[in-house]
């Protein structure tokens, strides 16, 4: 066996589906076995590879074992000459695989091997050749002095800014995503070391292929796509914490004494600054537009109280000083019943801003009819109030919106977003009626031929796809993977990625069409699958149905318990359900929404099954049908009805 291809994989269906198309395509020429490690998906990826790959070696744990585990598991099984540690969200040329391997045999000392990489936009990767993180090399990365001396020898070692893109090199340090390693490397340096669970596994790889005498190579002469950032949200906590705590393990193991202090040292500081630059960018992305809603309304408030207090009683002192105690929980209310509204949602629908703002005035009238008397204060400062309110919520976003480069703020609908499909006719228009089903702010401007040559009713042809970008002023590129091979999109998506376009790659006889767009965020799809329920809007309101349902549940839980059969089990799920662990509705089995590429939500006491009657056995397929259509169409009408025909089953234990 010449290669093995070990691919782990962890809830990247869409990206392992395209992975394994791009790597058949890769192997004809060559005596390959591929391995696919799936790590406990509940995303239905390990039946998508037993039903559409069935020739892959599959390894199906029962846990996420992490990536060195993972990856070890295959290695161990492996035959190959050379084996390659490849990330599920890559796509390969079909050339890739002959010419590393070619590099190979004429190299004898070459250890490892990496490949220059790019983005979904087209964009070269840097940590495609990357340098030891040595204490002073590392300090330079965290502290942003490689940012800005992206070419310096010093500063940015890290990824070794000097070296150029497009010449193979020396490296120290290869890419966990695409790494090609001899078995005979492996077999005396050993395998990845099962103390890295997620990230430094490369690193550590890299360095102990240098230190038993090999050499690590840059190779440039292919390229593959990279979809960096699906397996985890580089913005988060927990990436913060895994990567740096990586870091530690490997000063720990490979710096001498004094030099890892050094390294660990910077390390802390780096989690410290990062967790902390981290937590305030969240907190302020998330509450800065609330207290700026609430400052102005309150400084509303302290212009109107003295002067109602003048117009209608003559006394600027009239009213006690808690009357400021009840304008903040007016404010409070305002605010809540605007989140629930979307009011905080970007782009910003308008009439959102006057519903929550009127229903939360309904919730403050009602209130205030039943509230004892020395607590109530005019209902006129409560109106306008409240038109006060809309009036600067709307000036507010509109202010913000004048902004909006600096703050990614728009006041007005989402743009459409302007698309070209790369394909023939047929494939184009079936591609076409994906898109179209899963997004509703694109326009498909037309279809442009892969070929040198355009037919009838194609507004272009390949060496014209520039001229239609600039001219059409195209936002996104779709390519048909079935007209065009994976080499020719590459190539265009490297000329492209001046343009700072969207691409996305639309694999044959898939209803998935993937696309990143930038290396710190996931990768983005269209697929067949409607998700309604997974929208922030419905999402909020779902989780409100639930919560108010619970409350008023557990307020007339002696009455209600008549009605259930499980009378504990109810209490029990009353208080899942109010701390947000289930809700009280979900799919039907978990299981079948899995195979059927539907969302993660949470589960559900209750599920669509109990819209209909009892005595009807339920097939797999008519569980399928009816999850389907509830992620679809979902609203919060579809729960309240589902809650009241399962009434009586609340109190069942949830699987």
């Amino acid at each position: 066996m010449k290669l093995s291809i070990v691919i782990v994989n962890y809830n990247v269906k869409y990206f392992l589906q395209q992975c394994l198309m791009s790597v058949y395509k890769a192997i004809k020429n060559i005596q390959t076995e591929v391995w696919v490690v799936d790590n406990n998906s509940v995303d239905g990826s390990v039946q998508m590879v037993e039903e559409t790959f069935p020739e892959v070696k599959l390894i199906s744990n029962k846990e996420n074992l992490g990536f060195s585990k993972a990856n070890n598991q295959a290695i161990r099984k492996s035959t190959g000459e050379y084996i390659l540690l490849l990330n599920p969200d890559t796509i390969v040329e079909e050339t890739t695989f002959d010419k590393i391997i070619e590099f190979m045999d004429k190299t004898p000392n070459a250890g490892g091997l990496g490949v220059k990489m790019i983005d979904g936009k087209g964009k070269f990767l840097p940590e495609s050749k990357r340098g030891i993180p040595y204490p002073d090399v590392a300090f330079y990365k965290m502290f942003g002095l490689t940012s800005i001396f992206p070419k310096s020898k010093k500063f940015a070692k890290y990824y070794l800014g000097h070296l150029k893109q497009n010449e193979n090199n020396k490296v120290e340090i290869l890419s966990g995503a695409f790494m090609t390693i001899r078995k005979t490397v492996f077999d005396k340096i050993g395998l990845l070391d099962e103390d890295f669970f997620m990230y430094g596994e490369d690193i550590d790889l890299s360095f102990r292929i240098l230190k038993a005498g090999y050499d690590n190579y840059y190779f440039a002469d292919t390229t593959i796509v990279h979809y960096k950032g699906e397996s985890t949200k580089k913005g988060s906590l927990n990436y913060v914490y895994v990567f740096y705590n990586a870091m530690i393990i490997f000063a720990k193991k490979h710096f001498a004494k004094k030099k890892a202090g050094l390294f660990m040292f910077l390390i802390k500081m780096a989690i410290i600054f990062r967790a902390t630059l981290s937590v305030f960018k969240r907190m302020w992305n998330n509450m800065y537009l609330p207290v700026l809603d609430s400052l102005t309304i309150f400084a509303g408030f302290f212009f109107f109280v003295p002067l109602w207090e003048k117009l209608k009683f003559h006394d600027t002192n009239y009213y006690p000083d808690f009357i400021w105690l009840i304008i903040a929980a007016y404010i409070l209310i305002w605010l809540v019943s605007s989140f629930y509204s979307g009011s905080y949602d970007n782009p910003v629908k308008i009439k959102n801003i006057f519903t929550g703002i009127i229903i939360g005035t309904i919730v403050i009238l009602i209130f205030y009819a039943l509230i004892d008397v020395k607590f109530r204060f005019s209902r006129a400062l409560i109106l306008i109030g409240s038109s006060y309110a809309i009036i600067m919520m709307l000036i507010l976003r509109f202010l913000l919106h004048l902004f909006r480069k600096h703050t990614k703020f728009s006041i007005f609908s989402k743009k459409e977003n302007r698309i070209i499909i790369v394909g023939d006719i047929y494939e184009s228009e079936r591609v076409k009626s994906i898109i179209e089903q899963v997004s509703s702010h694109i326009k498909i401007i037309g279809n442009i031929s892969p070929y040198s040559k355009k037919e009838a009713n194609q507004i272009g042809d390949i060496d014209q796809i520039e001229d239609v970008i600039k001219i059409y002023k195209i936002d996104e590129v779709v390519f048909c993977a079935k007209n065009m091979s994976a080499e020719k999109i590459i190539s265009k998506m490297l000329i492209l990625s001046i343009y700072n376009i969207s691409v996305k790659i639309a694999p044959e006889n898939s209803i998935s069409i993937i696309g990143s767009n930038s290396i710190n965020t996931a990768g983005d799809l269209y697929t067949l699958d409607l998700n309604t329920i997974t929208k922030s809007n419905n999402q909020r309101l779902k989780s409100l149905f639930d919560k108010i349902s619970a409350f008023l549940l557990l307020l007339f839980y002696p009455l209600v318990i008549l009605f259930v059969k499980q009378k504990f089990g109810l209490l029990k799920n009353i208080f899942l359900v109010l701390i947000g662990k289930y809700s009280w509705i979900g799919f039907s089995d978990t299981q079948v929404s899995v195979t059927n590429n539907l969302p993660n939500i949470k589960k559900g006491v209750l599920s669509p099954l109990d819209s209909i009657k009892k005595n009807i056995k339920f097939a797999d397929n008519l569980k399928n049908d009816l999850n389907v259509s509830y992620a679809k169409n979902y609203s919060v009408s579809t729960d309240f009805f589902i809650f009241i025909k399962g009434f009586k089953f609340l109190g069942r234990k949830v699987k």
